[in-house]
């Protein structure tokens, strides 16, 4: 007979959440950093390559930028620096710059992720047994998968959120519309995928790194904590 299941404690979610989001942070950071250089690197003019080849020299040239930065001036002196000195440059807008493009993006992808992650759960557990008693590799793989199909329907809003987040203020008066006219006039509509090797190379062990840690951190709790 399979165990009763614990009944669902908002706390423990929320640390275990938490802990989850702190593992796909260090596991795929780095990838997320190339992401968006590649989405955001400009058209060359004619005669002139690409800034970046692809996703191994762009981490190439990323590195050497910033070993050469940390003995050169920096924009922003940290994250707080960078808040004051948007809010001066354009107000609490600025700070919000991009946030119907995130929501364009997170709504749907977020609800393919986690469709994704319980569907494949339920798949892989076997006959009797409870989801949360998967296996490790079977978590993995289930967050992982939910990682890729996830950013596959991310990147195209992903890639507009970053160029416009990052364009001078006032070059797209009407928002996402013109980035998106810009981007399939002067590149063609593979432009909404930049950075997709990026992407997918991250996706799968940050998000599979971000469930193993949920889930390890809610077997922790119930141990450790089985009333909260």
């Amino acid at each position: 007979m399979a165990k009763q299941p614990q009944p669902i404690s908002p706390l423990k979610n929320f640390f275990a959440g938490g802990f989850g989001g702190v593992c796909l942070v260090f596991a795929g950071h780095p990838l997320d950093t190339i992401k968006v250089r590649l989405q955001t690197q400009p058209k060359p003019k004619p005669g002139e390559s690409l800034l970046y080849a692809g996703t191994l020299d762009c981490f190439k040239k990323t590195l050497a930028k910033e070993i050469q930065a940390a003995s050169g001036e920096v924009k922003y002196a940290g994250p707080m620096d960078c808040v004051k000195q948007l809010y001066r440059e354009s107000g609490i807008r600025g700070i919000y710059k991009g946030t119907a493009l995130t929501l364009m993006r997170d709504v749907p992808a977020s609800g393919m992720y986690f469709m994704t992650y319980e569907w494949l759960k339920n798949s892989l557990t076997p006959a009797g047994k409870s989801p949360s008693e998967l296996s490790v590799p079977s978590v993995l793989f289930a967050g992982g998968m939910a990682g890729i199909f996830n950013w596959a329907v991310a990147i195209p809003p992903d890639v507009l959120k970053s160029r416009f987040q990052t364009a001078p203020e006032g070059k797209y008066p009407n928002g996402f519309r013109d980035v998106l006219r810009e981007l399939i006039r002067e590149e063609g509509v593979t432009s909404l995928y930049k950075g997709f090797n990026a992407v997918m190379l991250r996706a799968f062990p940050a998000n599979a790194a971000c469930f193993l840690g949920f889930e390890v951190a809610m077997k922790a709790l119930n141990w450790l904590a089985p009333n909260l």
